[in-house]
Parts: C-alpha cells; sequence; structure tokens
C-alpha cells in the first residue's frame, strides 16, 4: 500500500485536458449503465458549521475503485485554514486490498469537480461563449473559470458575491490572470449580458430567478450539494429549455430538483443525466436562444476517475 500526500499529487495532476477527458470518460460509463454508484452517505454537524461526504463508485472493466471522504469546515477561513479537506482511498476491484492512500486534503475533488463543470459547458454552452457570470467568490468560482477555458474562450468575468471584501480579492486574482472583471451589487446585473453562469455558492437558499437570465444562457450549478443547500430558484428550472443533472437522484436529494421531491411533485420538464447526455451524444441546445440548466452535486464515478488518473500518473514518476 502507498500514501501520496497533497503536494506529491499536484505535482503531476492538474485543471487540464486529460483529467477532463479522464472524468468525462467516468461520466460516459455511467450513461451506459456501466457503473455501480450507490448513494452518499453525509453527515452535517450543526454544532461546527462543517459536514462530511462519502463517495464511491465501480466502473466495469477499471482496475481500481475509489472510496472518497471529503469534508468541509465552514467556519475554517476564521482560523486560517481551508474550508475543506479529506482523502481518497483506491482499492483493487479484483483482490480488494488497499492500493494507495492519497492524502489530498481535497486537491482532487477541486480538480474534479472543476472539470466537471467544464464538460457541462462543453456539451451544453454555445461555442462563442466568452463572458461569465460567476456568483461566489471561493476556490470553485477560480477553478470553475480555469477548467472553462479548456473548452470556451473565456474573456470577460462579472462576479457576485455575498462578501464585498472577497468579491474584490476573486477579481484581483482573476485580472491579475488575464481577464476583464466586473464586479456588480446584485445577482441580476451581474448576470445581465451572460453567455454562461455558475454559481459556486453554500447558499441555502435560491440566488438565481428566472428574471435573472439572458436569452442563450448556460447555467452550471455546483453548490447544491446536501439536502439543506440551493442556489436556482424553481423559476430557473421550469424556464429552461433543457435541465441536466450528474444523476436525478442525487439531485432530487441533493441537489436543485429536491424543489419538486420535498413536494413529492413530478418537474415539469424532462430531466436529462449528463453522462447520457455525452455517450449518446445529444444536442440539447436547440437554438443560440435557448436556456439550459446543469445541476452537478458530485458522483463517485468522477472520483473513482480522478483517483485512478492519479495513482496512473504518481506511478510514472
Amino acid at each position: 500500500m502507498r500514501l501520496y500526500q497533497r503536494d506529491e499529487i499536484a505535482a503531476v495532476i492538474g485543471i487540464d485536458e486529460q483529467a477532463l477527458r479522464q472524468v468525462e470518460a467516468g461520466f460516459a460509463a455511467l450513461g451506459r449503465g456501466e457503473a455501480i454508484q450507490p448513494p452518499i452517505l453525509s453527515m452535517s454537524m450543526e454544532e461546527f458549521n462543517s459536514e462530511v461526504d462519502v463517495k464511491t463508485a465501480h466502473i466495469k472493466g477499471w482496475e481500481h475503485f475509489a472510496i472518497k471522504v471529503s469534508t468541509g469546515s465552514f467556519d475554517n477561513t476564521k482560523r486560517g485554514l481551508p474550508s475543506l479537506s479529506g482523502l481518497m482511498m483506491l482499492f483493487s476491484a479484483e483482490t480488494g486490498r488497499v492500493e494507495a492512500v492519497l492524502f489530498d486534503e481535497g486537491y482532487l475533488t477541486m480538480v474534479r469537480t472543476a472539470v466537471a463543470g467544464a464538460i457541462a459547458a462543453k456539451h451544453l454552452s454555445r461555442e462563442d461563449s466568452r463572458r461569465v457570470a460567476v456568483i461566489g467568490a471561493g476556490e470553485q468560482a477560480q477553478r470553475q473559470i480555469e477548467a472553462l477555458r479548456l473548452v470556451r474562450n473565456v474573456d470577460t468575468l462579472d462576479v457576485w458575491a455575498r462578501r464585498p471584501e472577497g468579491a474584490e480579492a476573486y477579481a484581483d486574482l482573476m485580472r491579475s490572470r488575464g481577464f476583464t472583471v466586473s464586479l456588480h451589487d446584485s445577482v441580476h446585473a451581474a448576470c445581465a449580458q451572460a453567455d454562461i453562469i455558475v454559481t459556486a455558492t453554500p447558499s441555502r437558499e435560491p440566488l438565481l430567478h428566472a428574471r435573472d437570465l439572458p436569452e442563450g444562457v448556460h447555467i452550471t450549478a455546483m453548490g447544491s450539494d446536501s439536502p439543506d443547500k440551493r442556489e436556482l430558484d424553481e423559476s430557473v428550472l421550469t424556464r429552461a429549455d433543457a435541465f441536466v443533472c450528474d444523476t436525478r437522484a442525487q439531485s432530487e436529494h441533493n441537489g436543485e430538483l429536491k424543489v419538486f421531491a420535498g413536494q413529492e411533485r413530478e418537474p415539469p420538464f424532462k430531466v436529462h443525466e449528463l453522462g447520457r447526455v455525452i455517450e449518446r451524444g445529444e444536442r440539447l441546445r436547440v437554438s443560440d436562444t435557448a436556456i439550459t440548466v446543469c445541476d452537478l452535486t458530485g458522483t463517485g464515478v468522477q472520483d473513482t476517475a480522478i483517483a485512478g488518473f492519479a495513482l496512473s500518473r504518481l506511478g510514472e514518476g
């Protein structure tokens, strides 16, 4: 059994085309029905404003499967510590033996989450998309844009965040990376000219409404990954011409579809899953004015895909 630390992992894995292709292959396998993926094990610890998720999946024919433990401690910024941490354990699918522990402290989760957003945009946004409204100013707000550049020529960002100081710091960082950045005092203003909207917040109430959506926009919602989080108002879902999620079951429990599941009613639109969209080559953007939404709650196949990829890279070193 081998143990790898974050620095070793980050030296060989980044937000790049190869990581994107590996995670996309995991989604496609899920779309073909070639993955076993149990429900997420989640626990929230309200007294500490923290949570933990455990995710896993086996992809048919793949040598390894991963079990990922991901923690979030949202008061850590006050302590000078990262909000997210965790590790991934890689097992032989044949023998069940632990072959590696990737003590990545959440790094691989960051990578696979970022490239998942890019995969959604690749299949759902307009190819000429250049302007992105970013709702939030945390690490994923940064990493989503880094990954988006793999699939779209993004050059302009419009930013809204709850904390003005966080928005300012984010804007300075992204300007240093060559983006034109404007800060806004409302979500509506930030989204007014967007080709793509990325929501990456821990919000517990809807931030984005149908009235905020320009024609032709694609929305990638990243933040709702537990039963008590929500970023999109129901009006966004019903306004969209196509709604996609990583898995319907997870979206109904943790993601944006829970607004319907909680009221025990069917959504008044067809629900597509991203893996099937990829595998079937479905074109859900029917026109340049169509509005598309992708709700990403994070799947075990992403973790198995990125962890196996990391181990192959580490083995080459």
